[in-house]
């Protein structure tokens, strides 16, 4: 498991486990008054280990390809 921080205009961070294909994505909110978090599973683990071993990644275009886009990501509690 791993926390990425990668510098992003909606995404404040992301918490991802390569092992088990899920990801926790933490939203900004203005003023920081609430924490959005968002769990999906199902994830590429291809994709997670991608975005752990590339730094300079865009946290946004990461999440809209990798978890957004493909089917096969589901919603976990």
């Amino acid at each position: 498991m791993f926390i990425s921080k990668q510098s992003s205009s909606f995404i404040d961070y992301i918490i991802a486990d390569v092992l088990r294909g899920t990801v926790s994505v933490y939203m900004k909110t203005a003023g920081n008054v609430a924490v959005n978090r968002y769990a999906y599973k199902n994830v590429s683990r291809r994709a997670i280990a991608n975005l752990a071993v590339n730094p300079n990644m865009s946290l946004g275009l990461w999440y809209n390809n990798n978890v957004l886009k493909p089917a096969r990501v589901q919603t976990a509690a």
